[in-house]
């Protein structure tokens, strides 16, 4: 996701990518963070799609620091979130691309023997080892970060027109 300081460290791979993504299960996405609010989702994606309940066991919602966004590492909590279902293909290259190099794409198993893929964050990220505050969140930075959002976008699909029309 778009921030505005220092970048963690790029992955040296990938446990997941789209590839494998695609041939396993192309349309169920863990949410923990940010995601989780419609406003964003319709700055990124014009909708919200299906969604339901979802928890992640042996997952924790962390700070990162310098971020408003948080990230999953491994813990003994149980991280909660929503499972998005119906994404189009180009909804999650979008997706993909408004991701912060911090994570990773990995697949999780929930709870109730669901998966669904996540962004994770890779094991050079900085993380705090305070949990990320869904409440703070929306209290001070939710408004400002769906216009970040949304700004990002326009980027986005500039970029895309400019590379097709080339």
């Amino acid at each position: 996701m778009p921030h505005t300081g220092p970048h963690s460290p790029l992955p040296t791979s990938r446990t997941s990518g789209p590839q494998d993504r695609l041939s396993v299960d192309p349309d169920a996405l863990f949410v923990y963070g940010t995601l989780q609010f419609p406003e964003v989702l319709h700055a990124l994606i014009d909708r919200v799609p299906a969604h339901t309940p979802a928890q992640a066991p042996g997952w924790r919602v962390t700070a990162l620091p310098e971020r408003v966004y948080p990230g999953l590492v491994p813990g003994q909590q149980t991280a909660a979130g929503y499972l998005l279902t119906g994404l189009s293909p180009e909804e999650w290259r979008v997706l993909d691309a408004f991701e912060d190099p911090v994570y990773e794409l990995r697949r999780l198993h929930l709870t109730d023997n669901r998966h669904g893929w996540a962004y994770v964050c890779n094991p050079e990220a900085d993380t705090l080892d305070e949990d990320w505050s869904l409440e703070i969140f929306t209290a001070q930075h939710l408004p400002a970060y769906v216009d970040r959002c949304a700004a990002w976008r326009q980027r986005h699909e500039a970029r895309q027109n400019q590379e097709q029309a080339s």
